[in-house]
């Protein structure tokens, strides 16, 4: 770093984004995208944008907003569009977080929590999670601090129901609880809902998975009209303009085309239980997934060495180093063809290592 970088950044540890080399051609299954591409309706739309670049974006959303609304049964003041879900949950750390309300989360969770506590300087605790990989609803009960929950979990892929959630939220009714949704579409059960009897209850979703648009960037946070009253003056405070024309009218597109979005989170449900099944049958464990990843191990191998094995056949998952972690890999869920791919070559590794 220079010698002009401020002090209070020093000691940050910014978080990790899975690989994206350029040296081979991969099969790409560790960074959850989809496989398929973005509605050709969400297509069209964006393209119908590049005429009008030169223009300001609209900072409301109006259109988008008014759209999503329907699709979710709130109402317009109720939701908050964002540049990624990474960016509403950083307003959230703003806006809900200081020395008397610090952040609490898992110890095992999407790796940005942490990040945002240390940057926004918030004060945190990681609750371990049990030996099987699960929450604890327990230990977030009557907590009395700001709570940050990814459901589905990641890495582990593991949900919580909405009445363990809503158990939460009720204990805590002094506190914001921010329950991440960013796989919720591949079998888990939103608590968007929940947002009409609880007024400190934010949930947080994307468009990045299970509508395709990853690269787009586009994320929304929903909640009381006056928690996105809170979040929205952050937002005008450090970016209006957050959403780009082309991203805002895509996902306008992609909440028209509903049956694309509902026939492809039903091909990643199906692969994803072949998949499972598949590794089970190669000796795997694998945790109970309602996300478009599934997490598992095989005693017979180290998960760094599957990983760079896979890698060196030109299929890359996810590995992480951390002590719980080090024996499993990630595997994000694609097409049927990349899945048996997978599943091939991971059989060719295991019968090398006998």
């Amino acid at each position: 770093m220079s010698r002009f970088f401020s002090k209070k950044y020093s000691s940050l540890t910014p978080y990790t984004p899975g690989e994206q080399p350029r040296d081979q051609r991969y099969i790409k299954l560790n960074t959850n995208e989809s496989p398929f591409p973005p509605s050709s309706i969400a297509q069209q739309r964006a393209k119908e944008e590049l005429d009008r670049l030169q223009l300001y974006s609209d900072p409301c959303c109006t259109a988008l907003t008014a759209k999503a609304a329907q699709v979710l049964g709130i109402e317009e003041d109720e939701i908050l569009f964002s540049n990624g879900s990474d960016e509403v949950l950083n307003f959230a750390f703003m806006a809900f977080c200081d020395e008397s309300h610090p952040a609490i989360f898992p110890d095992i969770t999407y790796g940005f929590y942490k990040v945002f506590a240390r940057l926004n300087g918030i004060p945190y605790e990681e609750i371990p999670l049990k030996d099987d990989f699960t929450i604890a609803v327990k230990d977030y009960v009557n907590q009395n601090k700001t709570i940050f929950i990814a459901n589905p979990n990641a890495p582990t892929g593991i949900c919580l129901s909405l009445e363990q959630i809503e158990a939460i939220v009720k204990s805590n009714p002094n506190n914001v609880v921010v329950i991440d949704e960013a796989y919720v579409d591949f079998g888990g059960e939103s608590a968007i809902p929940l947002t009409k009897t609880y007024d400190n209850l934010l949930v947080i979703q994307t468009f990045s998975k299970s509508r395709s648009m990853a690269g787009a960037r586009l994320g929304f946070a929903v909640g009381c009209k006056a928690l996105i009253q809170d979040l929205n003056t952050i937002k005008y405070s450090v970016n209006p303009y957050n959403v780009n024309r082309m991203t805002m009218a895509a996902g306008l597109g992609a909440l028209e085309d509903a049956d694309y979005f509902r026939a492809n989170c039903q091909k990643i449900i199906n692969n994803r239980t072949w998949t499972t099944e598949a590794l089970q049958e190669l000796g795997f464990t694998v945790l109970p997934s309602t996300a478009n990843f599934v997490f598992a191990k095989n005693n017979a191998i180290p998960g760094k060495e599957l990983y760079l094995k896979l890698k060196a056949r030109g299929i890359l998952v996810r590995h992480f180093a951390t002590p719980r972690l080090t024996d499993f890999v990630r595997v994000t869920i694609g097409s049927a063809e990349q899945m048996s791919a997978f599943i091939s070559r991971t059989k060719e590794i295991l019968e090398e290592i006998k």
